[in-house]
């Protein structure tokens, strides 16, 4: 198994080609609203084993060692914010998302809706991703598409400073690392997936990941070549949906492959400081030939200024104010 496959997930925005000639200024920042659990669910914390048990991780995300971990009670979104969400927020904010600034985004080759003078090139690595000049999250897939009937999907071309933004603003949070695993689990301990262990149990998909021969031909057996509405399937244990593919989700947490070596019992934030932020959940172009990180201890990274028609988040809360 390769040792480094994080590209394939979500490029960064150093793999793809920036189309603004001008200095990219710091994101804007909007007031921090009054604390709100609307839309969450409220989870007893408590502690588990966080990490790959099953020895399928690949070893640069550093799924290991398998460690205990003690969580306070804690809010999570039900689902990952939804394009309606998003819009809400930046009709009250004027929010603009770190792709409109940068000019462009990445866009999963088979779903690109664009002149060809708006393609900019491929990423590096990884060609099917394409770098579209326009394509951010009212235009998903490119100048030529829109969200008119998604909006019940996770929003897209997100970074994690646009993620912060809004949970600053809608009054949560993103969670920990270890607070989204836990709550992916769905009460479920060591298993491979948030249903247990088999991928699709009585014949059924579980989740929206790849099917068929990735990146070429996608069967869409499961419905969907890119995202699905935010309540698809059937929630864990827990009442959260789409744990597992979909969209990749933000967590607060600076990225380390050696964290979890390290990493403290009682509600670990991840390390002091880093390059990366956490992803997790895997997306809908996960596939076990490339990409099996739609397993619930799967875990990614990119930058926070990154974007790509994978990438979303939920949010979470304290238990109390």
């Amino acid at each position: 198994m390769p040792h480094d496959h994080r590209p394939c997930c979500t490029p960064s925005t150093t793999t793809t080609a920036i189309v603004t000639t001008t200095v990219i200024a710091e994101p804007p920042r909007h007031s921090v609203r009054p604390r709100s659990t609307k839309g969450q669910v409220r989870l007893p914390g408590g502690e588990f084993a966080m990490g790959d048990a099953f020895g399928e991780g690949y070893p640069d995300d550093g799924e290991s060692p398998v460690h205990q971990v003690r969580l306070k009670p804690f809010h999570i979104d039900e689902t990952a914010v939804t394009n309606a969400q998003f819009a809400a927020f930046v009709k009250a904010t004027g929010h603009v998302t770190d792709a409109e600034r940068h000019g462009s985004s990445a866009v999963f080759h088979l779903a690109v809706d664009a002149a060809p003078a708006d393609l900019l090139g491929r990423a590096a690595g990884t060609p099917w991703w394409i770098n579209v000049r326009g394509a951010h999250w009212r235009c998903p897939n490119g100048p030529r598409s829109g969200i008119t009937d998604l909006r019940s999907h996770p929003v897209v071309h997100v970074s994690w400073n646009d993620a912060t933004a809004y949970a600053h603003w809608a009054g949560k949070r993103l969670p920990t690392e270890a607070e989204w695993e836990y709550a992916a689990r769905g009460g479920l301990a060591g298993r491979r997936y948030a249903w247990g262990d088999e991928l699709t149990p009585d014949g059924r998909w579980r989740c929206n990941i790849w099917q068929g021969r990735f990146p070429v031909h996608n069967t869409a057996e499961d419905g969907h070549l890119t995202t699905a509405p935010a309540k698809s399937y059937r929630p864990n244990g827990h009442g959260l949906w789409n744990t597992a593919g979909n969209v990749w989700e933000w967590c607060a947490d600076w990225f380390s492959p050696t964290y979890y070596a390290r990493s403290p019992t009682e509600n670990p934030r991840g390390p002091e400081a880093g390059t990366a932020r956490v992803l997790r959940g895997g997306s809908y172009l996960c596939h076990d030939s490339y990409c099996n990180r739609y397993r619930v201890a799967a875990r990614s990274s990119n930058t926070p200024d990154s974007s790509s028609g994978n990438l979303g988040f939920r949010c979470a809360n304290d238990a109390s104010a």
